[in-house]
């Protein structure tokens, strides 16, 4: 316990010495005071601009147009492109898989829509039991309108816009075949099923970095207007693009 009680007593010793060794006054061989702390005037040293180091490199007003290639983790999981064409205008594409597992519900209740009740018999019927997602591919444009929020910290934007949105389900049904009372057999089905609708984005982007890249995160409502009008769902997710 001594023993470092004294070191650190030497430590602040040392340190104190060394500061007030700092701040002495500079004095040339000839006896003349060079500057001191007190009396010395500090010039502003004028950096260039491509010499200077920039925390945000991106966005600035006279660099548009911007391109960004990303990665969206979401609904979907997708990757993303996004044209910036000036300060308030922009155009994404994104392209990837569904949550398939997000819309279970909905493919299960969708299931009466690919049997054909009237080729059963009059006897037969049949019962859902499982479905899987070969796969589930969508794609995504639209055109958003950003609005800089520096008030509330810098580099970020606040974005609205409306889009379009294809989808494209390749699905499997596993369901039983009741035949009468004791010809019951478990059967599956594949089917495909295309469908496109509007598309509605809410997000925001942070772009403060001292990389060239943006984060984003963003809410959108899709609705269906092909194969089941009326039909929304809210989709959405974060991600990260590399601008230049």
């Amino acid at each position: 316990m001594r023993f470092s009680t004294y070191l650190l007593t030497l430590f602040l010793c040392v340190f104190a010495l060394t500061a007030a060794w700092a701040q002495r006054p500079k004095v040339h061989h000839g006896g003349k005071l060079m500057h001191s702390r007190s009396n010395h005037n500090y010039n502003t040293i004028k950096v260039s601009r491509s010499k200077a180091k920039t925390i945000c490199p991106i966005f600035e007003d006279t660099g548009y147009p911007y391109h960004g290639i990303g990665i969206k983790l979401g609904d979907p999981f997708a990757l993303t492109y996004k044209y910036y064409a000036n300060k308030h205008f922009s155009f994404g594409v994104d392209l990837g898989r569904s949550a398939s597992g997000l819309y279970s519900s909905y493919y299960k209740e969708a299931f009466n829509e690919f049997t054909r009740p009237d080729t059963l018999q009059e006897n037969q019927s049949t019962v859902y039991l499982a479905h899987k997602a070969k796969s589930d591919w969508v794609g995504e444009i639209k055109v958003l309108y950003h609005i800089k929020a520096d008030k509330i910290s810098a580099g970020l934007q606040v974005y609205t816009g409306i889009g379009w949105e294809w989808r494209s389900l390749n699905i499997q049904y596993d369901y039983l075949l009741n035949d009468g009372i004791f010809d019951n057999q478990i059967e599956f089905i594949t089917r495909k099923r295309f469908t496109y609708g509007a598309q509605g984005t809410l997000g925001i982007e942070y772009s403060y970095f001292k990389m060239p890249v943006s984060a984003f995160m963003e809410l959108e409502v899709f609705v269906d207007l092909l194969r089941d009008p009326g039909f929304y769902k809210v989709q959405g997710g974060v991600g990260l693009r590399y601008v230049f």
